[in-house]
This record gives C-alpha cells, sequence and structure tokens, in this order.
C-alpha cells in the first residue's frame, strides 16, 4: 500500500480503490482520450470531499471530480486521484413545489430527479440523451443543455446556488452578487471589464471556456452561474440547488422531412418563432431502415407543448403547416414519441459506424454556430471534411445551431493522427469564422482547449489561465483542461492497443476479425449503466442488480480494453480482475441490440474464458452445465431418469451433487423428463401432413427437460398445415424422409459449450451438427427452433465460430422460431381465440437477436392481451445456476418479472418461452410459465 492510499483509507469514510479493476475502470470517458489513475475515493460526504483535497494538496496530487463518465471532450480522466460520486453523493436532498426548487448532491443521475418532480407537473429543463445516466454534477461541470435548451437553456440556467470545495479546503456557497467568490476574483474581473464586455460571441450554445462574464456586474455577478461548465478545475462540488420549470401537460411530436440535411439546417431557425419545446436534427445516414418516419433524407424533430392533447397537436400541426417539408407526421401517442426520440437519442451511439461499417469517433462532437449561419456552416463543414478525405454525419440541436458529428479519424497511425490535428486545427478557425464556440454543449476538455487561443485571442485565454489561479492556485483540480491544456493529439487511448490483430476464436465480422476493434466499440455512452428500462429493452441487468460499473456493459469493455493494452491489467486473458467482471455477465445479449454501438458482451465473456482456461482445470459448474447434453443424452440412454429424479430429492445427496458440480445450494435440481420429445416423436402415429416441410430442431432443454413442448409445437405447427420432420432424416441418396434413426438427437446448437468458453468443444459439435444436417441443408427447407437461446446460438455463435464453413451460415439463415414459422409458412392460418390476458417476459435473447415482432402478432391474433416486460429473468442459462450467482439472479428477477407475475389478475397466462425463464418463475415465484406453443396447443383441444 502506498503512502497516499495509505493516507486516504485513514481519512475517509468512503472507499479507497487504488486496486487494478478501480483504477482500469476510471482510464476513460466517453471521449478519444485516457489517463491512469493513481487510485479512485467514492467520498460518502462533503466531509469526505475535503479530506481527499486534503491528503492529495499535501503530496501534490491531482484529483479529478467525476460523475457519469459520459463526457465527450477527455475532463472525466486524469492521472492522479479520480472522485466517484455516483456510488454515494447522489442524493435528492430536497423537492420544493412552491419554489419550484431542488437540492441536489452531483452523484444524482438526471432522471431520478425527473421522476421525482413529475408529480408535481415539474422538471428539469435541460436534458441531453445520456439523461438516464449522467449526473447533475457532470451536468453542471460541462453546462451540459440537451435537446430542450430551445425552451430551457443550459444548465448554467438552472442553476440557483452550488456548494463547492476548493483546492485548498474552502467552503464556499457560490450565488448571485459576489456570493462565495474566492479572494481576488472580484478584482481579476473589475481589471478587465471591457474584455469581459466584448471578448464573448453571443449564441445559445457558447459553452467554450470559462463564463466570466457571468460576473459582470449587468449580469448579476453571477459565481454560481460563473462556474458552470468549469470542468472540475476550479472546485470540487458538493450540493447544488436547482431550478425546476412546469413541464408541459400534454406534448406533440412533429417530425419534418427534408430533402437533405442542409435544407433541414436552413429551416431550423425559422421554425422558433412557434415558440417550440425543441428543434433536433438528423439525416438518414443515422437512421435505421425500418424506422417509421415520414419521407425525407433529413429530419427535425419538433416537439411543441400544451395544456390538453388537442393544443399539443394545433401547434405541432401550426409548424408543419410553416414548414416547406417533404414530408411530416404529428404524433401525440406518447409510445409513439418514445420510440422516435429513442432515434434520435441513439445517434450517439450509432454515429460511431459509418454505413460501410468503418469506425468514426468524436472529437469535434458539439461546435455550435448562430442558428442562422447552421445551413453555411454545414455547407463548409461538409466541403472540409472532403478536403481532408473524412467522413461524419451531424445531427443534433439544430434550432440552437449546434452541431454532434463522430467522423471517421485514423486514430491509429501517425499519419491518421496528424490528419486529426491538420483537421481540428482548421476546423476551429471555420466555427470561429460563423461567429460560433468550439463547444456547444459537451465541453471543451482536452478534446478542445488546446484551440481556445483561435476563439477568444491570447488576452481571455490568459484572463482564463489568471481566473484558474485564483481559484485553485496550486493547480490540483483537474490539470490538463481548459488552461494550460495537454495536446490535442496526445493521450489518445487507441494508442495503448496492439497494433497487430489478437488470435480469437469468433469472427467478429462486423469489426474484420478483429478483437481489439470489437473491444474499441465501446465509447463510453454508457447506456448500459442506465437505472431501469422501458419496453422489451434488457441491458445491462447485473449493472442494475448490483450498481456496480464493474459490472456494466462499459465497466467490462473498459477492462478487457486495459487487458489488451497491458499497462494496468499486466496478465493479459490470464487476468482474475477481467475474469471477476465478467463472471457476473449473465450472457442474455442484451448489449448486442440494446447498446448504441454494438458491443456484444456475452460474445467477448465467451471468447475470453475461452482463453482464460486453456490448459488449466475448469471451474466444477463448466464440466456439469457446460456438457448438460452430455450428461443429459447419457440419461435418456440408460432410461435412468426416473432414478435420477428420485436421487436428486433427497436432501443430502442433492446437496452433496451440487456442492460438487458447482452449483448454487438455494437452487432446486430440474427434473429430467422421463420420455424424450424424440422417443414421443418416433412412437406417435406418421402424421399425414401435406403443407410445407419443415424441420423441427430437437434442442436440448425440449429433448429432455421439456418434452411437453415440443409435444405442443407439433400440434400446433400440423395443424397450420405444416409437415414436420426432425434432423437428421433425409437420406443423401432419396428424397424421402426416413423414419427416426438412432443418431438423431445428436444435433446440437453447442450454446452450453458457448457460454461457458468451451469453444473448441462447441466447435466440435456444431461441426458434428453440420455434418448430420448435411441432408437438410441440400434441400431449401427451414428449421424451426423452439427454444429462444438455442435459435440466437444457431442464428449467431455459429457462423461466427464457424466462419470459414459455409454450411454454419447455411444452417444460421433457416432458422425460424416457433412464431415466424407460423408466420411465414402458415400465413393465412387463423390460430384459435385463447381470449385471455398474458403476462412474462420477453426472452433476452429473443429479443436481442430473433426480435420479437412475430410474437407480438401470434399473440394478438390469439387473444392474448397484455405487454410482456422487458429485462431478464435472471437465471440465463448456466448463470443463475452457478454457484455465487444466486442472489444476482433473484435480484434480476425481481426487476421486472416477478412483480409482473405477482400483479396479474387470476387466469393470466404467464407465458415464458425459455426454458431458464420457466425454471426461473418455478423457483422464485411457484408459477408455472408456458411456452406460447402449449397455450395455442390448448386452444387447439378447447
Amino acid at each position: 500500500m502506498t503512502d497516499l492510499e495509505s493516507a486516504l483509507r485513514a481519512a475517509v469514510r468512503g472507499e479507497v480503490g487504488f486496486d487494478v479493476t478501480s483504477r482500469a475502470l476510471m482510464t476513460m470517458d466517453a471521449s478519444n482520450y485516457r489517463r491512469v489513475p493513481l487510485g479512485v475515493v467514492a467520498p460518502r460526504d462533503a466531509d469526505d470531499v475535503a479530506a481527499v483535497l486534503a491528503v492529495c494538496r499535501e503530496r501534490g496530487v491531482p484529483v479529478v471530480p467525476r460523475g457519469g463518465g459520459t463526457s465527450i471532450a477527455g475532463q472525466a480522466t486524469g492521472t492522479g486521484v479520480v472522485l466517484d460520486f455516483t456510488r454515494h453523493m447522489n442524493r435528492l436532498v430536497a423537492l420544493d413545489p412552491e419554489s419550484r426548487t431542488a437540492v441536489v448532491q452531483p452523484g444524482l443521475v438526471l432522471d431520478r430527479l425527473q421522476d421525482a418532480a413529475a408529480p408535481y407537473g415539474l422538471r428539469f429543463g435541460p436534458d441531453p440523451s445520456t439523461h438516464s445516466r449522467c449526473t447533475l454534477g457532470g451536468m453542471i461541470g460541462n453546462n451540459s443543455c440537451g435537446s430542450h435548451s430551445v425552451a430551457w437553456g443550459t444548465t448554467a440556467d438552472s442553476v440557483r446556488a452550488l456548494d463547492v470545495i476548493t483546492a485548498r479546503g474552502r467552503r464556499l456557497r457560490l450565488g448571485q452578487d459576489w456570493a462565495g467568490a474566492p479572494d481576488g476574483l472580484r478584482d481579476l474581473v473589475a481589471g478587465d471589464l471591457a474584455r469581459l464586455r466584448t471578448g464573448f460571441p453571443e449564441l445559445p450554445r457558447r459553452i467554450s471556456g470559462y463564463a466570466l462574464d457571468a460576473l459582470l456586474p449587468e449580469k448579476g455577478a453571477d459565481v454560481a452561474r460563473a462556474f458552470c461548465g468549469s470542468e472540475g478545475t476550479l472546485g470540487v462540488l458538493t450540493e447544488a440547488v436547482v431550478r425546476l420549470v412546469a413541464a408541459p401537460r400534454a406534448r406533440a411530436l412533429a417530425v419534418l422531412g427534408y430533402a437533405d440535411e442542409g435544407a433541414a439546417a436552413e429551416a431550423a431557425a425559422g421554425l422558433l418563432l412557434h415558440h417550440p419545446l425543441t428543434v433536433e436534427g438528423m439525416a438518414a445516414d443515422l437512421v435505421p431502415s425500418a424506422a417509421a418516419l415520414p419521407r425525407g433524407g433529413a429530419w427535425l424533430f419538433v416537439e411543441t407543448g400544451g395544456d390538453t392533447e388537442a393544443e399539443a397537436r394545433a401547434r405541432a400541426e401550426t409548424v408543419v403547416r410553416a414548414a416547406d417539408v417533404v414530408d411530416a407526421l404529428v404524433v401525440t401517442d406518447p409510445a409513439g414519441q418514445r420510440a422516435l426520440w429513442r432515434i434520435r437519442e441513439d445517434a450517439s451511439g450509432t454515429a460511431t459506424r459509418m454505413p460501410d461499417g468503418s469506425e468514426a469517433w468524436p472529437g469535434w462532437e458539439d461546435c455550435a454556430v448562430p442558428p442562422p449561419r447552421l445551413g453555411a456552416y454545414l455547407r463548409d463543414f461538409r466541403r472540409l471534411l472532403t478536403d481532408h478525405g473524412l467522413r461524419g454525419t451531424p445531427y443534433g440541436h439544430f434550432g440552437d445551431g449546434c452541431i454532434h458529428v463522430r467522423i471517421d479519424f485514423d486514430l491509429l497511425t501517425d499519419k491518421g493522427v496528424a490528419r486529426f490535428r491538420r483537421f481540428s486545427e482548421e476546423l476551429a478557425d471555420l466555427v470561429v469564422a460563423h461567429g460560433g464556440s468550439l463547444s456547444g454543449e459537451h465541453g471543451d476538455g482536452q478534446a478542445r482547449a488546446e484551440l481556445l487561443p483561435r476563439m477568444y485571442g491570447a488576452e481571455l485565454v490568459s484572463l482564463f489561465e489568471r481566473a484558474k489561479g485564483v481559484w485553485d492556485p496550486d493547480d490540483l483540480l483537474n490539470p490538463g483542461m481548459l488552461v494550460r491544456p495537454a495536446p490535442l493529439d496526445t493521450n489518445l487511448r487507441f494508442s495503448a492497443l496492439p497494433r497487430e490483430p489478437v488470435d480469437v476464436a469468433f469472427g467478429y465480422p462486423g469489426d474484420g476479425g478483429d478483437f481489439s476493434a470489437a473491444v474499441r466499440r465501446c465509447v463510453g455512452v454508457a447506456k448500459c449503466r442506465t437505472t431501469s428500462v422501458a419496453g422489451s429493452a434488457v441491458m445491462c441487468p447485473s449493472f442494475r442488480a448490483t450498481g456496480e460499473e464493474a459490472h456494466s456493459t462499459r465497466g467490462r469493455a473498459r477492462l478487457l480494453h486495459e487487458m489488451l493494452a497491458g499497462e494496468v491489467v499486466t496478465d493479459g486473458w490470464r487476468s482474475e480482475e477481467v475474469r471477476e467482471a465478467l463472471d457476473l455477465c449473465l450472457s442474455c445479449k442484451g448489449c448486442r441490440s440494446d447498446c448504441p454501438v454494438g458491443v456484444d458482451m456475452a460474445t467477448y465473456k465467451a471468447e475470453f474464458l475461452h482463453h482464460h482456461y486453456a490448459g488449466r482445470r475448469r471451474p466444477a459448474a463448466h464440466y456439469v452445465m457446460g456438457r448438460l447434453p452430455v450428461w443429459l443424452r447419457a440419461v435418456a440412454r440408460t432410461r435412468t431418469a426416473a432414478v435420477v429424479n428420485a436421487l436428486a430429492a433427497v436432501g443430502p445427496l442433492a446437496w452433496a451433487a451440487k456442492r460438487l458440480g458447482g452449483i448454487a445450494p438455494e437452487r432446486r435440481l430440474p427434473r429430467v423428463a422421463g420420455e424424450t420429445f424424440t422417443r414421443w416423436w418416433g412412437r406417435r402415429p406418421t402424421p399425414a401432413g401435406t403443407g410445407p416441410k419443415v424441420v423441427l430442431w430437437p434442442d436440448t432443454f425440449t429433448e429432455h427437460l421439456s418434452p411437453e413442448v415440443g409435444r405442443a409445437a407439433v400440434r400446433v405447427l400440423e395443424a397450420a398445415g405444416l409437415s414436420l420432420v426432425l434432423p437428421p432424416t433425409l437420406h443423401t441418396s432419396s428424397p424421402t424422409f426416413a423414419p427416426l434413426t438412432a443418431r438423431r438427437g445428436r444435433v446440437c446448437c453447442g450454446l452450453t459449450y458457448v457460454s461457458t468458453g468451451q469453444l473448441d468443444r462447441a466447435r466440435t459439435v456444431m461441426r458434428r451438427t453440420l455434418d448430420l444436417m448435411a441432408p437438410v441443408l441440400a434441400t431449401d427447407l427451414p428449421v424451426v427452433v423452439l427454444e429462444p437461446s438455442c435459435a440466437a446460438a444457431l442464428r449467431t455463435d455459429l457462423p461466427e465460430l464457424l466462419r470459414d464453413d459455409p454450411r454454419a451460415a447455411a444452417l444460421s439463415s433457416r432458422v425460424l422460431t416457433f412464431a415466424e414459422a407460423l408466420q411465414r409458412l402458415a400465413p393465412d392460418w387463423t390460430p384459435p381465440r385463447v381470449n385471455r390476458p398474458a403476462a412474462g417476459q420477453t426472452h433476452c435473447h429473443q429479443h436481442a437477436v430473433l426480435g420479437d415482432m412475430a410474437d407480438r402478432r401470434l399473440r394478438e391474433a390469439a387473444g392474448l392481451d397484455g405487454e410482456l416486460t422487458g429485462g431478464c429473468c435472471g437465471l440465463a442459462g448456466n448463470f443463475g445456476f452457478e454457484a455465487g450467482h444466486f442472489e444476482v439472479s433473484r435480484a434480476c428477477a425481481e426487476e421486472q418479472l416477478l412483480p409482473a407475475v405477482r400483479e396479474a389478475t387470476a387466469g393470466t397466462v404467464i407465458l415464458a418461452d425459455g426454458y431458464s425463464c420457466r425454471t426461473q418463475l418455478e423457483q422464485l415465484a411457484g408459477v408455472r410459465g408456458r411456452h406460447l406453443a402449449e397455450v395455442l396447443a390448448e386452444g387447439l383441444e378447447a
């Protein structure tokens, strides 16, 4: 233990982390930059903050305050001690509806404040797209804005008073009329009034530099406002009094379609005359192909408010009439509005991939110009991109003249970094020529601070440096930001990664087979740190259960990044720190779909475990549950299911088996079916199906643990007119289907081997399966898979592990879910009307890989009313059965699934297509979940 760590542990009550994991998690924010801290402290209160400052001041160690780590300019990284406010100093201290104010701690997530204010018809005005995970302290530090700034301004407009501790330990209460001003600040302003009155451009999104003009007497000498946007360089915020605004009772969203981005930009400023709440813009490059937007090549999202839905709609329709558009859409339904806003909010992530899949990065994320000049600026900006051979798709706050863009900089080579610098310098000059600000929302940090003299001139920047000296004469707080900055092309996070591709098992098709590129996908947007999910979203259940950064998708990606870098995590694939962080990953695959940049942590975890345990003994659970198909086939072959079930019911024997097998003692061992699905199939009368032939896949769970699902599916699929066969049944010498063979049932998707990282074994199993499926692959028959996890494995893991075998892609393309098979192969069939309410959970793999639209349509046609929850059941295959995972597994289930089941009315059908989900429901709630096939089969019988 170093002297610094020892002194901090003695001085503070909060957590002190100088370990590998704590440091690795804080090396980056959402920017291009990386700096390795000495340690991390999670203070419990202002006294802890003061103690940290005292210890670090005595030793000359820098201190960096950090909120949600979503800063895009590098200001939430540092080489000294990082203060993490999200763990303890995250409370809403008070909320006064009468005065419309709230008292907040710096680590409070914005959405929590919004949730608390909503019952009073109030809200905090600024709302960045990261509202579900950014903190109030970070917003104050960066003077954040968000989509509603045309109505309610920036964070500085919403601040009333700030409690701050200076680097030398002074506790100040900042406000107007010089309240809380440190000694010397007033004299500094008085000596340069003329420069402060003339040196700052007038525009709504001027965030760059220190807001020293807020200290002018005609502006109320507002010290709190001047502190906003100082990026943790002047003092450490411990509490804030913020202003709330009245939220409209109803809203309408007008989506205006324009021919291109230039036309949308030209139109934006004119719409401000109608006093909208938002005027957001984005082009087609960033929009999913299936998005339900009006015709056009670019869109403005214009939100209006009113006391009633009719009033809000009328205002939106007025905007539409005033706009010269290609097409338009007005939405008043809240769910429809959320879906449309999600497209805009995810742009910060989707913009990191160009249409051809190449990478794009922040760095020039949020320049702002006067709104009437936006169209001209964008034309010049596009020309500058072309001159440098770069690409980027602007989007953002068109009504405020603030543009976000990710650009395909090459930040991996010296030549590319040199071009990054040249472009940055020329773009800074272009922004200034248009009367703009280098930063219009996210702050300067390291990305832009070096270029501030181009915007403000050397004398005003010198005044910034003197102001920093007044507040922090020892340069202790976040040095290298805003004043005396580090060069914009140093500390790049990519420089630490290996230049040659790492030898890996998966194909990583979206990343050119490069594991480093796959890990680079995580840019720190931190949607995985959202503390609640909406709709069918899943990501990231382990973070919501633990609240720990290490158990978020971003946290794990950071550890993998540091593992590849080799500076903080030094033992590569053998790293215990990385293994521990990945241990609580449920492999739910939620991040594969919910992460805006498509991070696939389930695959990364399997890859890591494959290398971590190479040539070494694995945990017992990997042998027991990872090789579950082997054990279950042995039971079926020896017809000992009754014996196995009887032994598992004997307490001491079950306890010993679970202990030896690495199974959680809280779990009950599942019962093995007395008759497998394929045995039942072999003794049933030969069906006389005349419709399209389909292959019904006998997955391990349906085959051995829940054959009733298979029997029900056969009943429904045949009722729909489909003719079913099981693999492998087609002889290569004959076009007819043969009877059951002894080899059938050996087909396996390899799921359990993949989830435990036994990738060599998984590939062996998959290749054998492809051999067995060769007769089927010689036809055009679809393959119906009842278990969502197995279907997802065949769709994604199979072709990515056997990327050089064309049969893998062929089988993957044939896979259909139960509902997809009915929708595509029997479109005229009408399911039985069940006419009952339904509850349950969309399977996480279904949501992430397969999609559930066909299921939704089938449920609707059957009269099964009700939305299924999102999230994850928490069992997640082997995860919830492994020793040490039970509490997290239960916490995941308690988030959405179990409450939804408890709240269900009598007669509600509990749907759970996944075997894991049904097991979790049975073991934690005593409820029998049912596959949709079972419900429909029962309806047919009725």
